[in-house]
This record gives C-alpha cells, structure tokens and sequence, in this order.
C-alpha cells in the first residue's frame, strides 16, 4: 500500500466504460471494455478543456509516461503546475500508427501512454515522476485494477539520459512507500502515436462517464489537484 507522507492510496477497482441503468459499486463492476470504442457524445455541462497557459516559458520540456488508462493520468497531469499540455496515446510497439482497437487486443506491444509537455522552471521531471508514482500502482504487472494486458503496463519512457538517472532515482525514493516491489520498466522513448481525437482531454469533455467519475475525483483529491 502506498504511504507518501502526505497522501493514502486508496484504490478503487476499476469499471466499465459503458453506463448501466443502475450502478455498481467499484467493487463488483467490470473493467473499462476494450472493445467499446464508441465515439462518447461531450456533456452539456463538461467543463472547458484546460488551455496551456498564455506565458510563453523560455524552454519545455517532454517527459512519457504509462500509467494504466490515459484517461486517468491525462486528467490528472493536466492540473499540474507548470505542465502545458498533455497528450493521450501509444508507445513501446511494433505496429505503425496503432488504432485504439488495435492496442487493446494487446498484439501490438503498444502501452496507453501521455506525453506530457511541461516547463522545467515551474515542475521537474523528479516530481512528475513523484506525481506519476502516487497516481497509479507501479507494483502490479501489466495490470491496473481489473484493466489487465501489457497495454496497461507501467512505464517511464526517458528521452535523454538525464531523464533515465531521475527515473532510476524515482523508483528507488519511491519503494520504501510500497509493501511489493516496484515493476515499473524505465525504456528509451520511441515513437508516440497520438491516440484518437476522442480521447483527447477525455474527462473534460465527458465528466459523467462512470469510469472517469469513480476513477478520477479521488486522484485529484488525494493529490490535492480537485480545485483546478
């Protein structure tokens, strides 16, 4: 079990995309459906999608990181100070411009992953990978709750060296914070493929989706990012 000093994972299992009649509670609900691709309709009542701030900082940064859902840990990075934009999509396969279907029959090799551009005057790459650490478990092998496949993995993607040392460095400052080893692969960063355009800003645009809305909201809260 997680135990940051200032934080307690709770983990909630994870739920299907699709809404029944009635819900569930998170503990007898199915994983999100890989097979449910429908283009999801944007609530009326969605709040505005988080815009980069206007300043324009003298030098970004790209940091790519896997973490189970994209949707989650797009929501999440999102409210970070300092971090501009992030991107939901797919790293470390085989296949050429993969389809979302196409990744979560788990043939490809492809992770759900974000890329996550971001100034390094305003948040390290250390303490995105501290955020990235306390908003998902890193101690389960390709699985995140019931989301099991490679696709789900966790990853920290590294694009220079120094990005590999600070990850190395992240996973052993956050062991002492787990009872089971940390599976989390560090990987030299191939090439991104931005996943669909639905799934962009996903949970902006679709706050009443049952997964997000069991899923999301207690991330933001435990990392103190709900107000933003």
């Amino acid at each position: 079990m997680l135990r940051f000093p200032l934080l307690t994972v709770s983990f909630l299992l994870l739920v299907g995309c699709t809404r029944p009649a009635a819900e569930p509670a998170p503990s007898a609900a199915a994983p999100r459906h890989p097979a449910d691709t429908t283009v999801p309709t944007p609530s009326p009542m969605a709040p505005p999608p988080l815009e980069p701030s206007a300043a324009t900082p003298a030098k970004t940064e790209i940091a790519t990181f896997a973490a189970g859902c994209f949707w989650c840990s797009e929501a999440v990075l999102l409210r970070v100070d300092g971090v501009l934009g992030v991107v939901s999509g797919y790293m470390g396969g085989a296949l050429m411009n993969p389809t979302y279907e196409q990744v979560c029959s788990g043939i490809t090799g492809h992770a759900e992953a974000v890329q996550v551009t971001y100034d390094p005057a305003r948040v390290s790459f250390a303490r995105l990978c501290e955020l990235f650490f306390a908003l998902h478990d890193p101690t389960t092998l390709n699985r995140q709750g019931n989301d099991v496949g490679t696709q789900y993995r966790s990853a920290i993607f590294f694009h220079d060296a120094g990005q590999r040392e600070a990850a190395t460095a992240a996973i052993a400052a956050a062991q002492p914070h787990f009872d089971a080893p940390i599976v989390t692969e560090v990987t030299a960063a191939s090439r991104f493929w931005p996943a669909e355009a639905y799934h962009q800003n996903y949970f902006a645009k679709n706050p009443d989706n049952r997964y997000c809305r069991i899923m999301i909201p207690p991330k933001l809260k435990k990392l103190g990012l709900d107000g933003r």
